[in-house]
């Protein structure tokens, strides 16, 4: 076989959890993300590792899923959001009892609803994470550490102080940060704080690291370097136009002057997959995202499921069809033979790739890394063609499939590199998360940074019980305040009022915490809300900050 092929699949939500509400429509993201994505995922890994099919995939599971993953609130809201789709999908079987392909379609998801609901409670006993350390421990899925709650690391660094009479400019400023700037105590925090949760999740150190968005400046990697980190992922150019550049292009990964190694996303696979116009995951056949019976049926026949607001059920009765057209019926069995096929010309041109490269003297390897949550939600025929591509590479066994971390055991011997400041987002730099919209975020992230490495400093030598309670839910604020996912929704304009609202709500109870702190007033009543509002982390380690 003359090379490699790595599979990298990214796991992450935001951590959205309000115990305060009894219903809340932004925690149907994860609700979705279980029934269509992961457990999809999950139950495709099992059936490989079943059937004794030789696979090798990548995946990162963020700290703030995880956090999800294992709470009993959450866990217990996403049984009862199961059992009222079930009871949706038996009634519309019973609305369409005299419309023969709606009838077959209604029996469809009241199976899909069902077989999800048997499996998280008595398979999993409500605890994906546990499965998804079995599908580790079973040789096959290699899970990578990501950061603790997905700050966009390169934006989170301090202000550059003003030297010699000079007037200082903060780090957002900056295109590409200055070499000699000291990488931020928050984005710091952030990796380690997302090592710790790997640890204490899995029982052993992560070799990669999934930086969130693929963001990257030249001063992450001594961070990733004291984390113990051997490997992460960049966008295509951030190892092109590295300096010097890559002698073999982005076919095998390089080491930064620091230590870990950068791999780089393979742009033409990876746009065969995602592409919304030339991609697999536009065919005709394929189902509709936009079409869902929670905008097309009476509210009040929605009932539980809709809590009195037009949103996405997860019943969706059509086919992509084409642009322009009629919408029509979706036809599973259709769809599922479209996958299969896309499938298999992804294997010949995986191939024709990979032998194109290996023909110029080396081991090459195709790096392919994809958001989870296309597969299953976004597209839903996604894990089926996953499925298909894995089986299909195991037999004609054409190119390996491998990891990361497995391609550098084989060849520990690369090129030195430092990669550029990139990102994987809308034209490669940081304009998503830092445009008009939501650079208004930045500098109070960058004093409540600040704020926080004065308290841990101020604490280091001696912190009572209830000072070591707060610095810790001082953390768990400011972390929350830095997900890259609030200034992306304000961005993109899918969630922007309650983007805008999380980072103002964390960031004033950090204020509030912090005041407190410094004049030993704390208010343990305000306190304890923060802590059951905000319950992640429970071993979070504020000394990072000092």
């Amino acid at each position: 076989m003359p090379g490699s092929l790595a599979l990298i699949l990214h796991a992450h939500l935001p951590f959205v959890r309000h115990p305060e509400h009894e219903h809340f429509l932004e925690e149907d993201w994860f609700f979705e993300a279980i029934t269509e994505c992961y457990i999809p995922l999950v139950r495709m890994m099992q059936r490989l590792v079943d059937d004794h099919v030789p696979f090798k995939l990548a995946m990162s599971l963020t700290p703030t899923l995880c956090a999800m993953l294992q709470d009993k609130l959450l866990c217990e809201r996403y049984v009862r959001h199961l059992d009222s789709l079930i009871d949706l999908a038996a009634r519309e079987r019973k609305r369409n009892r005299n419309h023969p392909s709606l009838r077959e379609l209604a029996d469809f998801y009241f199976k899909i609803f069902g077989e999800a609901r048997r499996f998280f409670v008595d398979e999993c006993k409500c605890d994906l994470v546990a499965t998804f350390r079995e599908l580790r421990e079973s040789g096959g899925l290699e899970i990578v550490a990501s950061a603790a709650t997905h700050g966009l690391l390169p934006l989170l660094q301090e202000p550059v102080m003003a030297r010699d009479g000079e007037i200082g400019a903060p780090a957002l400023a900056w295109s590409t940060p200055p070499r000699s700037m000291s990488a931020a105590t928050a984005a710091r925090a952030q990796v380690l704080i997302g090592r710790d949760v790997y640890v204490d999740l899995f029982g052993v150190e992560p070799a990669g690291f999934w930086l969130p968005e693929c963001a990257y400046d030249p001063d992450l990697e001594s961070i990733l370097q004291e984390a113990n980190i051997r490997w992460f992922v960049l966008d295509t150019h951030g190892l092109l136009f590295g300096k010097p550049r890559p002698r073999r292009s982005i076919y095998a990964p390089c080491y930064t002057p620091a230590g870990p190694a950068a791999f780089a996303r393979d742009r033409d696979s990876s746009r065969q997959v995602w592409s919304a116009q030339g991609g697999y995951p536009g065919d005709p056949a394929f189902r509709e995202f936009y079409r869902d019976a929670g905008f097309d049926l009476p509210l009040e026949h929605l009932g539980p499921v809709a809590h009195g607001t037009r949103k996405f059920s997860g019943v969706k009765y059509h086919r992509i069809t084409g642009a322009g057209g009629e919408k029509e019926l979706y036809d599973p069995a259709a769809a599922e033979k479209v996958a299969e096929t896309q499938a298999r010309h992804f294997v010949a041109e995986r191939r024709r790739q990979i032998r194109e490269v290996a023909a110029v003297g080396f081991d090459p390897i195709v790096v392919v890394p994809f958001d989870a949550e296309l597969f299953g939600h976004w597209w839903f025929e996604g894990p089926r063609f996953l499925e298909q591509f894995i089986r299909r590479a195991a037999i004609e066994r054409d190119f390996r499939l491998s990891t990361p971390s497995e391609y550098l055991a084989a060849n520990p011997t690369q090129q030195i590199i430092e990669p550029a400041t990139s990102t994987w987002g809308e034209n490669g730099y940081f304009e998503v998360w830092l445009n008009p919209s939501n650079a208004w975020i930045y500098p109070q992230l960058h004093v409540a940074a600040q704020q926080m490495s004065e308290a841990a400093r101020r604490y280091a030598n001696e912190c009572s019980p209830r000072a070591d309670r707060v610095l810790k839910q001082l953390a768990r604020e400011l972390v929350l305040a830095q997900s890259s996912d609030w200034a992306f929704l304000i961005k993109t304009g899918a969630a922007p009022e309650y983007a805008t609202k999380r980072t103002i709500d964390h960031l004033a109870r950090f204020n509030r915490l912090c005041d407190r702190l410094v004049t030993n007033t704390v208010d343990e009543e305000f306190l304890r809300g923060c802590e059951w509002r905000d319950n992640l982390f429970p071993n979070v380690n504020w000394r990072y900050y000092i």
